[in-house]
């Protein structure tokens, strides 16, 4: 499911590490995802442990809808940026209320990433690189935090789940560059200090049409949907690029 993804996001990896670098004259992307067309019944999942804490069912979040059609988690990256600014951000992937708080998170060189436990029961967060296990941490203690920043060193599309808790599950895209985000209530996006010139700029959203459920339970849905555009971003301006999902 995650093959075609991860080979996109590998690709656009350049040949070296990031490097970082002062940006002058760096413009900024903005833009929206909206949804195009009638958007699926997503049924609500079934929980099936620890339901005196996490109830008896979790809304899907494969595909949540903001004012005017919003796409609210998907992650845009601009591809290819081999220098530019630093990345700083403290990543933090929580298991909160029996969900992954955020469901879909985008991660940088230069980003801490940890997990957390906020709830009073055992979670298992279990990470995949493909089909390769990046992480695999028991979390039996509430507000117990592990950092998980030195195995993410491979740009790609890690999915995770809960070993203790099959509705849940969650996205942690890799960028080769802090040029990347992830759209909020409204389908917005932001990217800033982007060198000038000429990028491509893709939207990754997970995918949301119903396919099913896996031995365990956990709904599936279809394949990862990719949209690039070219964009031409000019000495401290701002160009507009907007995505429809469908």
């Amino acid at each position: 499911m995650i093959a075609a993804a991860l080979a996109l996001l590998a690709a656009a990896a350049p040949a070296g590490a990031y490097e970082v670098s002062a940006v002058t004259d760096g413009g900024t992307v903005t833009g929206t995802i909206r949804f195009a067309g009638t958007p699926p019944k997503l049924d609500p999942i079934p929980v099936n442990k620890n339901r005196d804490v996490c109830g008896g069912q979790q809304a899907s979040e494969a595909l949540v809808l903001g004012p005017d059609r919003g796409v609210r988690g998907g992650v845009v990256m601009v591809e290819g940026v081999a220098r530019g600014k630093r990345g700083a951000g403290d990543v933090i992937l929580d298991n909160a209320k029996c969900l992954f708080v955020s469901h879909v998170t985008a991660v940088a060189p230069g980003d801490r990433v940890r997990v957390r436990n906020s709830d009073a029961i055992l979670h298992n967060t279990h990470g995949f690189l493909n089909r390769t296990t990046v992480f695999n941490l028991a979390l039996p203690t509430k507000d117990q935090m592990i950092d998980i920043t030195r195995r993410l060193a491979k740009p790609g599309v890690v999915r995770v789940l809960c070993d203790a808790h099959p509705h849940m599950f969650a996205w942690l895209v890799v960028h080769d560059s802090p040029y990347v985000t992830v759209t909020d209530a409204r389908g917005a996006f932001r990217i800033a200090d982007v060198p000038a010139g000429t990028w491509k700029v893709t939207l990754w959203h997970a995918g949301f049409r119903p396919k099913g459920a896996d031995k365990d339970g956990r709904p599936l849905y279809d394949e990862p949907r990719t949209v690039t555009r070219e964009v031409t971003i000019a000495t401290k301006a701002t160009a507009t690029v907007d995505f429809e999902l469908r």
